[in-house]
């Protein structure tokens, strides 16, 4: 069964990455999430990606903040799509994590979402738009999303919209 890898560095981080999983329930998308570390866990996280690979891993998810190595790490034993979601943490509050993310050696590439919540719950859709390629259900699922989020900005804007008479 495909499905998306949500790797996190830390139990903390989880406060932010559960958005993203919540995504993934919404729209009924397979997932499996960890915490492993680059650094505290090296092996772990290497046994992990070939494990996950062989059962079907499509995508993956690294979570992390400060020196947030772990989606680099995960792209250096894989060739699936990885994307990463740099956290807020340490003296920088999230500039470390995000620049140690977005800057990846050529052949190495990283889909870097933006700091916290709304870079967790991108991640989610990036990983579907990936996995809906294959997957026409979930592709009419995302249009419908699209649809409905367009609806919501039309309602929103009703309520307050004020025009020149």
């Amino acid at each position: 069964m495909d499905f998306v890898a949500v790797m996190m560095g830390s139990k903390s981080d989880w406060e932010v990455m559960s958005h993203c999983v919540e995504v993934f329930k919404k729209f009924d998308v397979p997932y499996e999430v960890l915490i492993t570390s680059a650094h505290r866990s090296p092996e772990r996280t290497k046994e992990y990606i070939k494990d996950a690979e062989s059962r079907g891993a499509q995508v993956f998810i690294g979570a992390a903040g400060m020196a947030a190595h772990l989606a680099g790490a995960i792209a250096s034993m894989t060739s699936r799509p990885v994307i990463g979601v740099p956290l807020s943490g340490g003296v920088l509050d999230g500039v470390d994590a995000l620049l140690s993310t977005v800057q990846m050696p050529s052949a190495m590439p990283v889909a870097t979402m933006s700091v916290g919540k709304a870079g967790a719950v991108n991640s989610a859709y990036f990983a579907m738009q990936i996995m809906a390629l294959k997957n026409k259900e979930l592709f009419g699922k995302l249009l419908e999303d699209r649809v409905m989020k367009a609806k919501k900005v039309e309602l929103d804007s009703s309520e307050i919209e004020v025009r020149v008479q």
